[in-house]
Parts: C-alpha cells; structure tokens; sequence
C-alpha cells in the first residue's frame, strides 16, 4: 500500500468535527480510518476524583502530545498503532487498547490537530470547520450529557469557564494553518463532492 493520505480536521468543540469524519468515512468505506484527538488526553488517575473535574480539558497541554505524535507518525508510514481507550466520566485511561489499522486514506480530527508543527508537517490536508458558538454549545451539552455522563449544570459551567475561553486563545486561530474552511453543517452534495476529492487524491475508488 502506498503511503496513506492524511487529513487533518480542526474547530471547536461542537463545531462538527466527528460527524464530518463519519459522513466521509461512511462515503469512503474501507479505504478511511479515523483517529481522534479525544483519545489521547492524559490518564488523570493520580488526581483525587474531585479534583479531576476542574482540570481545564480545553487547553492543549491536557493532551498527551507525545504519543499523538507516534501514532500520526506511525500512520503516516502506513504502520498499525494501538490507540488509548479514555474514560471521560472519570478522566482516566483504561487499561485497554484498541488497534487501529493503516487506510489509504487517514482523518485525523481533533480539537487542536493543527496547532502543532510535528503533526502539520505530516497533513496532506488542513482543514478547519467553522460553527457559530450558540450552535456548539448545543452539541456540547447533548454529547457530554447523554455520551459522557455530565451533568448539564456542570457542562455549562465548563463551557462558560475554559471551553470559549480557551477557543478563543488555542482553536480559532488555527484557520491560518488550514488549507479548507468549511462552514458547518456541511449539504450533501458538498460531502459528496469532498469525499471524492479525497478519494481521487489517495487513488481509491468509491461504492
């Protein structure tokens, strides 16, 4: 197989970014795998539980950046790599790890997945998804609530404290590193249209 091709999908919390790389996937089948920025924050099992909470999960030093780097490194060389399972109910790393396979196509999403040079450098493309803030705050609270087992309460309290906060400061700007903005939600035909762009440039064929 020849080298995979890299995508790197950055934007807010909310803005999108898992569903774009599903929607692709589903487009691309088989030849694109997704890896997600979320898997790697760092295991927090030696803070009391209580203190987890008010660690702020939207900063990137909250990423274990070391071990990102490996796995986009390994993948770009078209290596399997096992990926760290995260618990974010209670912010911690379990024992478990899950293999992820070479593709000739590679979406990487995250929030921060363009911010670092180490990781830049190995993106074929840079893109960044847009999404007003009333919107993200929306699909923050339904994710976190339903998936993850926050309370809305606490949800709300994080996002007013760090989440908008910190996209200000470390999400927002990476729109100068990207090569593709898009607004979300994306229409179908633009899906379409990307996926097989995508397709074209990793030279696969699509169903």
């Amino acid at each position: 197989m020849q080298r995979p091709l890299l995508v790197g999908i950055a934007g807010g919390s909310g803005a999108g970014k898992s569903w774009l790389v599903g929607q692709l996937q589903a487009r691309l089948g088989p030849a694109a795998v997704v890896l997600s920025l979320d898997d790697f924050y760092r295991d927090l099992s030696h803070l009391p539980r209580r203190r987890r909470a008010w660690v702020n999960f939207d900063h990137p030093r909250a990423i274990d950046w070391a071990l990102f780097e490996e796995v986009v490194g390994r993948l770009a060389r078209g290596l399997p790599a096992d990926i760290p399972c995260y618990d974010f109910a209670e912010h911690v790393r379990r024992p478990e790890r899950r293999r992820l396979e070479p593709a000739p196509v590679v979406l990487i999403e995250g929030l921060w997945v363009l911010r670092r040079r180490a990781v830049r450098r190995r993106l074929h493309w840079r893109v960044f998804l847009d999404c007003p803030a009333a919107i993200r705050l929306q699909r923050r609270l339904q994710r976190d609530v339903h998936e993850r087992g926050r309370s809305a309460d606490s949800v709300r309290r994080q996002w007013r404290n760090h989440v908008q906060p910190m996209h200000e400061r470390h999400v927002a700007g990476q729109r100068r590193w990207a090569g593709l903005c898009l607004e979300s939600p994306l229409e179908t035909a633009e899906l379409d249209r990307l996926a097989a762009r995508l397709a074209r440039e990793a030279g696969v064929k699509m169903d």
